[in-house]
C-alpha cells in the first residue's frame, strides 16, 4: 500500500522539501474535503511570513493571509500583485480575520475561495518516484500518467512546490543520509543511493535537512547539541550537530563567542562538548579546509529552514565548487529576478558555512559581499577551490 498522503502515514519525502509545515495541514490544504483542518496560522515571526510573501510562495496559500493598509486589501501568499512596502502589511491567521479587521479581499488571488483539490495523476507520479527512489526521466513519467511533460512539470510543481526531478533527487538524498547517519562511509552512500560517482553527487549538491521545526521554533528545547573546536587552516572551526546531523558550522577566532552564537542559536537546547561521534565529520570538514576534498555539501544537516530558505540554500549547493554566482543570477535561478535582497537575507542567515556554500554567491559588480566569517576567508576559500575543483559531472540523460 503506498504511503503517500495517507493519514497518519510518515512522508519524509515530502517533510523533507518542505520541511517548515505541518504535513498534515499542507495535505489539508489539497483534500479539504476530507481533511476538515483549521488552517490558523503557525507562530512564526513575521519576517517568516514576510519572506513568504516575497517569494510569492504558493505552498503558503491557506496557511495565513496578508494585508495592506494603503489599500485596504488582504491577499494569499502566492497573489501576482505588486509587493508592498513592508511597513505597509500585517498578517492574519484567516481570511475572517482580516475582514474583522475591516480589511476586503483580493480581486486577482481571490483569497476566500477554496484552494483546488491536486489532481490524482499528481499522488500517481509521487508514487512512480517514490518507487524507484531516484529521479525519473520526464518521458517516462509522462507516458505512465498519460500527460504532456510540458503539463505535468507545470502541474506537478504547482501542486507540491518543486519539480518531478527535485521530488525524485530528494528521495535519492533521503537514501543517502540513512546510509551516512548508519556509519557507512560516503563512497559506499554515494553508489546505495543511486549516484553514479561521487562527482555526480557533489555536482547535484546531495544534502538533507532536518525535519524537526518544532524544536527549532521552541529555541532548540529537547535538542542534544555536541559540539567540536578545532584549529583549521582558516583560524578556529566549531562545528555543532544532533544525531541527525550538523545544526551549526563556524569559524572564528576566539571560542568563547563562537559558543555564545552557538547558545543564542538554540537557547533551550542541551549543549554539550563531543565525543568521538563527530570525528567523521570534523574531519571531511577539515580535509576540505586543507583542499583535499572539492566540497562538503554531502554532509547531513540537521536544521530548520522557511520554504524561500530552502529553495536558496539549494540552489547555492548547485554552484560548482570554483565558481560564483550574483546575488541576481541565483534570484533569477529561482525564478523570482526580483528577490534579490531575499535571496541576500537568506544567505546571510545559513548557519552552516561550507556545507551550504553561501560565499560562492558575489555581489553583481563581482566584488565579494561582506561574509559573516570575515571576506578574508570568503576569498581564501574561493581561491582554494578554483585550484582544487574537479572536473564536472557529464549531465545526466
Amino acid at each position: 500500500m503506498p504511503f503517500l498522503w495517507m493519514k497518519g502515514s510518515a512522508c519524509p519525502a515530502f517533510d523533507f522539501i518542505i520541511p517548515n509545515f505541518d504535513r498534515k495541514k499542507r495535505v489539508a490544504s489539497w483534500l479539504q474535503n476530507e481533511y476538515h483542518v483549521d488552517m490558523a496560522i503557525e507562530t512564526h515571526d513575521e519576517e517568516t511570513l514576510w519572506q513568504a510573501v516575497m517569494a510569492r510562495d504558493a505552498a503558503r496559500d491557506g496557511t495565513f493571509v496578508f494585508a495592506v493598509r494603503s489599500t485596504g486589501v488582504y491577499c494569499r501568499p502566492s497573489c501576482p500583485s505588486r509587493r508592498p512596502r513592508r511597513d505597509q502589511v500585517c498578517f492574519f491567521a484567516t481570511p475572517a480575520e482580516a475582514r474583522a479587521a475591516g480589511f476586503r479581499p483580493c480581486k486577482r488571488c481571490a483569497p476566500d475561495d477554496p484552494l483546488p483539490p491536486p489532481q490524482m495523476w499528481v499522488l500517481k507520479v509521487c508514487r512512480l518516484l517514490e518507487e524507484a527512489g531516484r529521479p525519473l526521466p520526464l518521458s517516462d513519467l509522462s507516458r505512465a500518467v498519460g500527460i504532456s511533460p510540458s503539463h505535468l512539470t507545470r502541474g506537478f510543481k504547482s501542486a507540491l512546490g518543486v519539480t518531478p526531478r527535485q521530488y525524485g533527487e530528494a528521495l535519492r538524498r533521503q537514501v543517502l543520509r540513512q546510509e551516512l547517519r548508519a556509519g557507512n562511509s560516503v563512497t559506499a552512500a554515494v553508489y546505495a543511493a543511486g549516484y553514479g560517482s561521487p562527482a555526480r553527487m557533489y555536482a547535484g549538491g546531495a544534502v538533507t535537512l532536518g525535519t524537526t521545526p518544532h524544536h527549532y521554533r521552541m529555541g532548540g528545547k529537547g535538542m542534544d547539541i555536541t559540539y567540536t573546536l578545532v584549529d583549521s587552516p582558516l583560524g578556529r572551526l566549531l562545528v555543532a550537530g544532533t544525531s541527525q546531523g550538523i545544526c551549526f558550522l563556524s569559524m572564528g577566532d576566539e571560542d568563547g563567542v563562537m559558543l555564545e552564537v552557538l547558545r543564542q542559536e538554540y537557547p533551550q537546547a542541551q549543549i554539550r562538548p563531543a565525543g568521538e561521534e563527530m570525528r567523521a565529520w570534523v574531519s571531511e570538514v577539515l580535509a576540505y579546509l586543507r583542499g583535499e576534498l572539492p566540497d562538503v555539501s554531502h554532509l547531513p544537516l540537521d536544521v530548520q529552514a522557511t520554504a524561500f530558505q530552502l529553495r536558496v540554500w539549494e540552489e547555492l549547493r548547485r554552484i560548482p565548487p570554483g565558481e560564483t554566482r550574483t546575488y541576481a543570477q541565483v534570484a533569477e535561478a529561482l525564478g523570482n529576478p526580483k528577490a534579490v535582497r531575499a535571496v541576500a537575507r537568506a544567505c546571510a542567515t545559513n548557519p552552516v558555512s561550507l556545507v551550504t556554500p553561501c560565499h560562492r554567491v558575489v555581489r553583481g559588480d563581482g566584488s565579494l559581499a561582506g561574509y559573516r566569517w570575515g571576506v578574508s576567508r570568503k576569498r581564501r576559500l574561493l581561491e582554494q577551490e578554483k585550484q582544487t575543483a574537479r572536473p564536472a559531472a557529464e549531465p545526466e540523460n
